[in-house]
């Protein structure tokens, strides 16, 4: 459980050491596993010369949570931005001031590949141990599929990742990344504010090496979670016991058949095959002969039809190709 760090500025805008130290006392006490600091609920224009704050909150934060008692336990993340200069200079001032891990924000490299992202991630976890962080692009991040996922899998220094696209298609992609590097050291937390809980409740299906595995989102690292912080701990504590207990089949499924509307509706290019991917499921099981559109560029987008065949391997208990092949015949006469 760790929230997003505000800044606590005086009425001339100036950091209040006494109301920021404060905050940190509060979340130790509250129950919170950890604290993010630098990130964007602490407002990332602290990184400004004109403010030169990044240093002293970083320091501030770490120093109190030190001479606070429970402080040791728990964990200091800091957040680090900008291009790899930037982000390793940030990377190593966190490992300095005793931070555990640097919530990478890749939202200034919006032109990188994925190779190159992998290699910036790389540089910077060879200061710090990373957390990834999966930003919506409504907010400055950027679009991450699949396949920089299950790369970033691949980077030794990964502790954590932090997932908040504020979409499910993408956050299966992440979840399912993670799981077929075959990696569980790698904890996955949510920072999708709409969909806390059910992020939190949920065992996602993946298929690894053709073996069904299901993987959890085991806390959150959110802004929402800087208020009513006691009551979230509270919360979360809650969500444990259920877990304990056994969840209800219909988060799986729920999962399940929104990875499965991913792949039908090409959720990954912008729903371009959506209509194609709904005509290809049918002819598939013989009720229509082709996808053909009125469009005539209207078609499945390049591995659509893998994804497809994906996600009716991992959930054939989502199709209904047995009542279709019964009745297909009497249907089509």
């Amino acid at each position: 459980m760790i929230p997003a760090h505000p800044l606590a500025l005086t009425a001339r805008r100036k950091l209040d050491e006494h109301r920021q130290a404060a905050l940190t006392r509060y979340y130790i006490d509250a129950g919170a596993g950890g604290i993010a600091v630098g990130v964007h609920t602490t407002q990332f224009a602290i990184r400004k010369r004109e403010f030169g704050l990044f240093r002293p909150v970083l320091e501030l934060a770490a120093s109190t949570a030190r001479e606070w008692p429970g402080g040791n336990r728990i964990a200091l993340i800091a957040g680090i931005s900008g291009n790899t200069r930037q982000a390793v200079a940030e990377a190593i001032l966190a490992r300095t001031l005793g931070y555990h891990a640097g919530l990478v924000s890749l939202g200034a490299l919006r032109e990188a590949t994925d190779a190159q992202l992998v290699r910036h991630c790389r540089r910077i976890a060879d200061v710090i141990p990373v957390f990834g962080f999966y930003l919506q692009p409504a907010v400055g991040g950027r679009v991450l599929g699949w396949r920089f996922w299950r790369e970033l899998a691949e980077v030794p220094g990964l502790v954590a990742i932090k997932i908040a696209p504020f979409n499910r298609y993408a956050t299966l992609d992440v979840v399912r990344a993670v799981a077929d590097s075959g990696r569980t050291d790698v904890a996955l937390y949510t920072g999708n504010d709409d969909s806390i809980i059910a992020d939190l409740v949920t065992p996602f299906p993946c298929v690894v090496d053709g073996k069904k595995v299901s993987r959890r989102i085991v806390g959150g690292l959110l802004g929402q979670w800087a208020v009513w912080t006691r009551r979230a701990v509270q919360l979360l504590e809650r969500i444990r016991k259920a877990k304990r207990a056994g969840p209800p089949g219909w988060t799986t499924d729920a999962a399940a058949l929104t990875d499965a509307n991913g792949a039908i509706f090409d959720a990954s290019n912008g729903y371009a095959g959506c209509v194609p991917g709904i005509h290809e499921v049918l002819r598939r099981q013989g009720l229509l002969r082709g996808t053909w559109c009125l469009d005539p560029h209207e078609r499945l987008s390049p591995g659509q039809a893998k994804e497809i065949d994906r996600v009716t391997d991992a959930y054939p208990w989502l199709t209904d190709d047995a009542f279709v092949r019964e009745n297909v015949d009497r249907w089509t006469r």
